[in-house]
């Protein structure tokens, strides 16, 4: 009978994350990275499965990131399940669990952020103004210290998603960023830790973030105005009784502002609040 004690590996410190991986490529294999903040749910397994598509080795990073928080934010209650967490990726076949703390991450005298711009621009930051640094940062740090080949990020946090290529990009990182499409429930809200916060009520209004941003993509395709389309589309949000932080048509890669299907790639974003909880969501258009 197979053995019920866990093959994964918990580490919290660098200099034994990085012996392993070099005992890693020392054999030939190639190594994936999942950097994640723990409360690991169906979306971040299925990073875990794609990884596993693309390398021999998993390393999976739970950190709850202090930096990318505002102080009004909810870092004090931010979801942690460390034993389940382990447990979920152990079963997706992870080899190593990377869980510093917060003075491995930044000891003492830590003074150095990264700073940016292009897709960092707006849409996140217009809210969240130090947000970026805060996840550009600790993504560097956790490239450096890992050394993968490839890392993969939810297409959920698309802006995310884009200013991490970007960044890995501009500093010449030698790592692949894989973006892997959102997992949804069947009535189609993203899947995020957050979604824990949602009472009840709350919870089955969510998913018309993820419906007006549908609608509003099939009246663009089907030659409809964008302004018009995303105008439609804030005020269903706002109807259905959300705090709407933005909603927005963007060109898919710069995410720069768009007025026609013509100049890019469209995504269309929204931010919203309901009761307690920010959602965020995002489809591509074409």
């Amino acid at each position: 009978m197979p053995s019920s004690s866990p093959r994964i590996r918990t580490l919290h410190n660098v200099a034994e994350l990085r012996a392993q991986v070099r005992a890693w490529r020392a054999a030939g294999e190639r190594v994936a990275l999942v950097p994640t903040m723990g409360a690991l749910h169906a979306g971040h397994v299925e990073l875990m499965n794609v990884a596993r598509t693309l390398a021999q080795r998993i390393v999976v990073s739970i950190f709850v990131n202090p930096t990318q928080f505002a102080p009004t934010e909810d870092l004090g209650r931010y979801p942690r399940t460390l034993a389940a967490d382990l447990e979920k990726a152990d079963a997706a076949g992870v080899d190593i669990a990377f869980v510093p703390d917060v003075a491995e991450m930044y000891p003492p005298g830590f003074v150095t952020t990264i700073s940016l711009a292009g897709p960092a621009l707006g849409l996140e930051t217009d809210f969240r103004p130090t947000h970026f640094a805060g996840v550009a940062t600790v993504v560097a740090k956790l490239l450096l210290q890992t050394g993968p080949d490839v890392a993969l990020f939810g297409e959920k946090d698309y802006q995310q998603l884009q200013v991490v290529t970007r960044m890995t990009r501009d500093l010449d990182l030698p790592v692949d960023i894989v973006g892997v499409p959102t997992v949804r429930e069947a009535d189609g809200l993203a899947l995020s830790s957050r979604n824990v916060y949602l009472s009840a009520e709350d919870r089955a209004t969510a998913p018309v973030l993820h419906r007006a941003l549908q609608a509003a993509a099939a009246e663009i395709r089907a030659g409809g105005d964008i302004a018009a389309a995303v105008a439609t589309a804030r005020a269903q949000v706002i109807a259905s009784g959300f705090a709407l932080d933005y909603l927005e048509a963007r060109h898919a890669h710069s995410l720069a502002p768009i007025a026609a299907p013509e100049e890019g790639p469209i995504r269309l974003l929204v931010a919203a609040r309901i009761g307690a909880t920010r959602l965020i969501d995002n489809i591509g258009v074409d």
